[in-house]
């Protein structure tokens, strides 16, 4: 496999206005959706295409009501440095899963009172 650093490299720039930033934003999503099927034989994923779609769409909402243009500039350059990585094959396959793992907030939070926490084995 031939490693071509500048595939689907892009110049960084500006939006202009929201118009323009949101053509953006959608293009880059469609490239993400259609890089599915890809992403999932590339990193021999033992999960549906429809899953990984339902990553990426929960990932873009996360940003959905970002409402300053250099803001959403930044998450563009991101998203697309994202993809090229992703594409390229320069992550290893726990760079993909974490993407996959489920919440943490249920394992991080602290415990209610002190005997529950004891009982656990947590500090």
């Amino acid at each position: 496999m031939v490693i071509n650093p500048t595939y689907l490299a892009q110049r960084t720039r500006s939006s202009v206005n929201w118009s323009d930033a949101k053509t953006r934003v959608l293009s880059s999503y469609r490239d993400w959706l259609r890089a599915g099927p890809e992403i999932q034989t590339m990193y021999s994923l033992n999960m549906p295409v429809s899953a990984i779609r339902t990553k990426i769409r929960q990932e873009f909402e996360r940003h959905r009501y970002v409402n300053q243009l250099k803001t959403t500039d930044v998450l563009l350059f991101n998203s697309h440095s994202e993809f090229q990585e992703t594409l390229n094959y320069w992550k290893q396959l726990t760079h993909v899963l974490k993407y996959f793992r489920a919440d943490q907030t249920t394992e991080t939070q602290l415990p209610k009172t002190f005997m529950q926490g004891f009982i656990e084995g947590r500090n």
